[in-house]
């Protein structure tokens, strides 16, 4: 890896557009270097996670609005005459094509909405798998009239999440109120550029309008959390196919974009003073930064996976803590982010509110670990219930939680040795009796380094659990293999990446009407 200096210019040093980041960025992009198998591997897992809780979705509210909004797009005929065949919508059947940034939008939506597919944290926040949405539909697209495969696809995902995650390593966004979606459109810009072959000259004008076009405040993710959380992942991913799109047919973008006295840094982040150092893999070096991420178990933010582990075994040893009667009080001592995001040190009372939207309870980490406590489980939906988190016992024992932010837990959380980075916490239960029971988990069970890592084995149960019920058993079968085979396929099966709902049960849903 190298890691390159950056900081903000004025205009008059004219700086050079080999010394810009952006730049910097298309150059990996556009490397043709080999993927290595692990990689190649944990591409194939994440293309089944992402199934998995895009087919647990399917007949959902966002989903539903975002899946009627594609199907208005189809491809024209002048697309089709020229072999672009358009992409594939979660839940329909292949042969229905729409446009590939509407594609995108869908799917990314759906992929998006129960918080619960691969996530990597670091600097900043991210959600990884949100690279796969817009690289596969434009894949789905162009691969008659490009002859693109799925070894060429592998190769676009691997560079998605490559650029997500040396991105995520070295600039925070959530420390300016900034949302993390604006490193998905440079990465998702970037790894288009992979899977087409596209210039560096071609991939840099794109990641410099998809950085301009997706730089928007946290406030989608603070206080009363809407449906928009998992809209604006996909349209960020929608707004990256836009600007490869413009750059492929001459067009340009802002320049510098990060480091000009004008740029995102000068004014969205650290501002004229800043520095930054960004790793990028040095040229003919693998991309395998897919291999830091890690996905969920749970249904919910990635910090609350580890906690969720940790309360559904206190409450199994000491069923007592169930009961609001005999808890005095419970601390969660935690790191900074999970205190400040998703705790009491958030100071959002809908945290604590009964009849919050789900998107708001799925980043309380007092509910949640009260509802783990009482359950000793977590299902995507019960878990969510509006008449769960109702409940009198619940919310008597959800009143009694609050968080701390212990300095050795941010530390951990921002260490960079895999071996000590930490995301979970140590709770103290103090019951009225008097005693105290204490315990503490650093990473989750499905973590690499926990107790039970995710391996295929558990991505494919993973997808099993979550299309059981919605997809038919053949399709949840059609799908798996075709997803395992995803670096073999020709040109004419990447349009079987994607699940098929029974006939009716989207029907179900309705279709809610808009302007399209």
């Amino acid at each position: 890896m190298i890691t390159h200096q950056v900081r903000v210019h004025p205009s008059a040093d004219n700086l050079a557009r080999e010394d810009q980041l952006a730049w910097k960025i298309a150059e990996v992009a556009a490397d043709a270097v080999d993927v290595v198998p692990d990689v190649t591997d944990m591409v194939i897992n994440r293309v089944i996670d992402n199934a998995a809780v895009a087919t647990a979705s399917l007949v959902r509210a966002p989903i539903t609005a975002a899946r009627a909004q594609a199907l208005a797009h189809p491809t024209t005929p002048q697309s089709t005459q020229a072999g672009k065949q358009g992409a594939t919508v979660f839940g329909c059947a292949p042969s229905t094509r729409v446009s590939p940034e509407w594609a995108a939008w869908a799917n990314g939506v759906a992929v998006r909405e129960l918080d619960y597919h691969d996530t990597f944290l670091a600097a900043e926040y991210s959600h990884p798998g949100d690279n796969i949405p817009p690289i596969l539909a434009v894949a789905q697209h162009l691969a008659d009239a490009r002859g693109l495969t799925g070894a060429e696809l592998v190769r676009g995902l691997a560079t998605g999440y490559e650029i997500q995650v040396d991105l995520v390593k070295a600039i925070s966004l959530h420390q300016h109120k900034i949302d993390h979606v604006a490193h998905l459109g440079p990465s998702a810009a970037a790894g288009i550029g992979t899977l087409l072959g596209l210039s560096p000259e071609v991939i840099f004008q794109a990641i410099g309008q998809a950085l301009h076009t997706t730089t928007a405040t946290r406030q989608s993710r603070k206080g009363e959390i809407s449906t928009w959380k998992a809209y604006a992942p996909a349209f960020a991913g929608k707004l990256a196919i836009e600007a490869v799109d413009r750059a492929m047919r001459g067009q340009t973008s802002p320049t510098p974009i990060y480091e000009g006295e004008d740029g995102v840094i000068a004014w969205m982040l650290d501002g004229p003073d800043a520095r930054y150092e960004v790793p990028l893999p040095a040229p003919g070096e693998a991309k395998r930064a897919i291999l830091d991420t890690y996905t969920k178990e749970h249904s919910a933010e990635y910090q609350a996976q580890a906690l969720i582990d940790l309360a559904r075994k206190l409450g199994t040893e000491h069923p007592e803590v169930r009961d609001p009667e005999n808890v005095a009080g419970i601390v969660i001592h935690t790191s900074h982010h999970t205190h400040h995001v998703i705790g009491s040190g958030a100071n959002d009372p809908q945290k604590y509110d009964p009849t919050a939207s789900r998107e708001t309870l799925d980043h309380s980490i007092p509910y949640i670990v009260a509802v783990a406590l009482q359950d000793g489980a977590w299902h995507h939906v019960d878990s969510y219930l509006p008449e769960r988190a109702a409940r009198r016992d619940t919310v008597a024992l959800w009143q009694k939680i609050t968080t701390a932010e212990d300095p050795e837990w941010t530390r951990r959380y921002h260490s960079t040795d895999p071996a000590e980075k930490a995301f979970g916490g140590r709770v103290e239960i103090t019951l009225t009796d008097g005693r105290v029971i204490v315990d503490e988990l650093a990473v989750a069970d499905a973590h690499p380094l926990g107790a039970r890592p995710f391996a295929r084995e558990q991505y494919v149960a993973k997808f099993r659990t979550l299309a059981t019920g919605v997809l038919a058993d053949d399709e949840i079968e059609r799908f798996l293999d075709v997803a395992q085979r995803l670096p073999e396929l020709k040109a004419d099966e990447l349009a079987g990446l994607t699940v098929v709902a029974p006939a009716g049960l989207l029907e179900q849903a309705g279709n809610p009407e808009g302007i399209f």
